[in-house]
């Protein structure tokens, strides 16, 4: 049984990364589609789709690799864990790796990158970093 599935997406996205794996194939849900478009917005992997069917969908996301082959993410980490929420105000979203880096919020208007969400000024729970 599966306590927390955005660290089981984590895990496989940073697992991936790191043996340069081209994709990364989980169960979706559509909290880590919301994680993965984030991802891809912020550039950080090539791309996302959703296959399978209904009963059991599948999430395959995309790795992006520079020229040299290294990853694009090189470090990914879970903020808020379910024995330990952590919620901010959009004037308290702290940068990632002095700015390099992104945190990705969980708001009432959806999950979006940390620096969205100053520009909407709107806070939430911080959901992870990727630098």
């Amino acid at each position: 049984m599966m306590t927390d599935p955005i660290a089981d997406f984590l895990t496989r996205v940073r697992n991936s990364s790191n043996s340069r794996h081209r994709r990364a194939v989980m169960p979706s849900s559509k909290t880590k589609v919301a994680l993965a478009k984030v991802l891809a917005e912020e550039g950080f992997i090539s791309g996302y789709s959703v296959t399978g069917d209904k009963a059991k969908p599948n999430l395959i996301i995309g790795m992006k690799y520079t020229e040299k082959g290294q990853p694009v993410i090189s470090g990914i980490q879970r903020v808020s864990r379910p024995g330990r929420r952590t919620y901010t105000g959009y004037r308290n979203i702290p940068l990632v790796r002095s700015g390099l880096g992104i945190n990705i919020v969980s708001t009432p208007n959806g999950v979006m990158s940390g620096s969205q969400a100053r520009r909407e000024q709107v806070g939430g729970e911080i959901m992870c970093n990727v630098w």
